[in-house]
């Protein structure tokens, strides 16, 4: 008798300060029905204490903030990337801060992925289901400057 794997559920981290956003991004999560877990934390310490209480079961993905209390994304992206055994976890920013500077900063911080926070809800389920659809996380580091704003085309 042969047994077929079970497909991994991907363990996603959300590092968020704000709850409608919080909120929209889990009910867009369990629309399309992913194959997902999700964690919140509100600000950039409980983003770190998460990451430094878990080393064994590290996120999948995380889906970074820039504008948050306490620590900010910043902050948090560099200690992420200077730490061993975080730096693999690929860092998707997820903002309403766009200016190029930003952007930039973040992709030569480490950042995998740069998310602007999209204004409609349909759009925000075609952007989380195309960063689920990576693969695994070297896809995310291929990724040159020129395409590594995610947006809804």
């Amino acid at each position: 008798m042969t047994h077929l794997a079970q497909p991994v559920r991907k363990k996603i981290l959300l590092a968020e300060d704000d709850d409608d956003d919080s909120l929209l991004f889990r009910d867009a999560l369990g629309e399309m029905d992913a194959d997902a877990d999700l964690n919140r934390v509100k600000d950039g310490e409980e983003l770190m204490n998460f990451l430094n209480g878990k080393k064994d079961i590290l996120p999948d993905l995380l889906f970074l903030d820039i504008n948050m209390p306490r620590k900010n994304g910043f902050e948090c992206l560099t200690e992420i990337k200077n730490n061993h055994s975080f730096k693999n976890i690929p860092v998707i920013v997820f903002s309403t801060s766009s200016g190029r500077e930003i952007v930039r900063r973040m992709f030569d911080s480490g950042a995998d992925l740069y998310v602007c926070k999209p204004n409609r809800f349909s759009v925000l389920k075609k952007i989380i289901q195309r960063v689920l659809s990576f693969g695994c996380p070297d896809d995310f580091r291929k990724l040159p400057f020129e395409k590594f704003v995610l947006n809804e085309k």
